[in-house]
């Protein structure tokens, strides 16, 4: 039977055996899957199983679902994918490998003036094989104002936190400051930030209230941090 290891960083939170047709995932705790963090909308997301087929289905959440890195609004999953949640983690174990999918592929004759009809694997394939030798950009900040451990943070980690909760990249000090203020993620086409929940962030002097893609340069004030962005050359 198929499950899934909700995973903060690499530690196995814990295993959930999807055992029903639909698995609810979000804050709220009438979910199936609880995950108690402001990174996650109150019904986040939610996984639905047909024999050896498991749907994720996106419930129009702030911050995203991301499978293996690239974010998805409702897409099959197969044993081994990672579904990105806030700053979880949900690794699908299942009977079902993505290698062994039938391929799609109908060749009319051989004629040039015949059409070729191409599964949708190999459409991205082909549309990302300019790209897949492109590094993934470093980055990271600077504080330019404000009380850290650190006066620069490299963040090469695929999804950061700027908080006071355990293991976040950059620990905000002080009684009253939130446990997540905001998130980095790292992806090839470089870093964006996100303000959780309701929270708010300044770019640039600007209030930013969703999704930010960050520039080299872009100074963001966080709590009571200010920072400079950075790309490494």
């Amino acid at each position: 039977m198929a499950k899934v290891l909700l995973k903060y960083k690499e530690a196995v939170v814990r295993e959930f055996i999807l055992e029903k047709e639909t698995t609810t995932i979000g804050r709220k705790p009438e979910n199936d899957i609880v995950i108690d963090n402001q990174a996650v909308s109150g019904h986040h997301a939610l996984l639905k199983t047909d024999g050896d087929h498991i749907v994720v289905e996106d419930l129009n959440s702030l911050n995203g679902t991301y499978i293996n890195g690239h974010k998805a609004s409702r897409t099959e999953v197969f044993n081994g994918d990672v579904i990105l949640i806030g700053v979880h983690t949900l690794s699908v174990s299942s009977n079902k490998n993505k290698e062994a999918e039938k391929k799609t592929f109908a060749v009319r004759g051989r004629s040039m003036d015949e059409t070729m009809i191409i599964s949708p694997d190999d459409k991205k394939k082909i549309i990302s094989a300019s790209d897949k030798d492109k590094p993934e950009p470093l980055g990271g900040f600077l504080v330019l104002e404000g009380s850290t451990d650190q006066k620069q943070y490299e963040f090469n980690e695929k999804v950061s936190a700027i908080g006071k909760e355990e293991g976040c990249a950059i620990m905000l000090k002080g009684l009253f400051a939130p446990k997540l203020a905001a998130l980095v993620n790292r992806r090839k086409e470089g870093y964006f930030i996100t303000p959780p929940g309701s929270k708010q962030l300044k770019i640039n002097g600007k209030v930013i209230d969703r999704r930010y893609d960050l520039k080299d340069g872009d100074i963001v004030e966080v709590a009571h941090l200010k920072l400079q962005f950075y790309v490494n050359e």
